[in-house]
């Protein structure tokens, strides 16, 4: 149910999982959960980011938007919403996007450790040829600092594969971390190009990219892309 006493608060985190779609506090617009970010209030009354939706306590609701959420401390919703005086960090907007960020790093180490990555722009490029498995190939993660050439290369085997085999599952294209980045997700150094393969652990790695992506999307475009690979690169 969306409906509650307070409209712009969840009754907590099991309602919070369950439900499908919430309203964002600041536009008022019903989205799926998976297009929000949840918030609640710590116990020495500091707003915080429930990324994983399992704090306790009444969850206020706010599109992943960088700007939705740096438009909730200037309206000072987040008072309004939880109907008390609470405290908000300056920067809220700026260190959730880090939050967001370390919390896809974290799951692509997990599905690294989980066996679900390959690392290294020779080893994805042979797990794309003919006669592997290609259909445990998920995504294919670029570092967003990555040289063009080399994604280039890697989609276009990929479109090619796709054109090929019409049953072929369609490939996403993570580039929502920078090469430091998937350096410190891997334990490993110079990691550019990367292929994510099929398992629970990849799941949660493209959720939380797709969120981080969208958190900055609305304020610059070039931030990071999680899109099928038929239509990315495509010009």
């Amino acid at each position: 149910m969306l409906a509650s006493a307070n409209p712009d608060l969840d009754n907590g985190p099991q309602t919070g999982k369950s439900a499908t779609m919430r309203m964002c506090a600041v536009s008022r617009e019903v989205r799926p959960v998976d297009e929000l970010i949840r918030f609640v209030v710590s116990p020495d009354g500091e707003v915080v980011a429930d990324l994983k939706r399992k704090l306790p306590g009444r969850g206020m609701w706010i599109s992943a938007s960088r700007q939705a959420v740096a438009e909730a401390v200037r309206r000072h919703q987040f008072n309004r919403s939880f109907k008390r005086d609470v405290r908000i960090a300056p920067a809220l907007a700026t260190d959730l996007e880090s939050q967001l960020v370390r919390s896809a790093i974290e799951a692509l180490a997990i599905a690294g450790k989980a066996g679900q990555v390959i690392a290294g722009f020779s080893k994805v490029e042979a797990a794309l040829a003919p006669g592997q498995n290609r259909a445990a190939v998920q995504a294919l993660i670029h570092a967003a600092d990555g040289a063009a050439d080399g994604i280039r290369r890697l989609e276009a085997l990929v479109r090619k594969m796709a054109g090929n085999h019409d049953e072929f599952p369609a490939i996403l294209t993570v580039e929502a971390l920078t090469s430091a980045e998937l350096d410190l997700a891997l334990g490993r150094s110079n990691v550019i190009h990367a292929a994510l393969l099929a398992g629970p652990a990849s799941k949660t790695f493209l959720s939380r990219s797709q969120i981080l992506v969208r958190y900055r999307s609305a304020d610059d475009k070039t931030a990071g892309t999680v899109a099928r690979n038929s239509e990315s690169h495509s010009q």
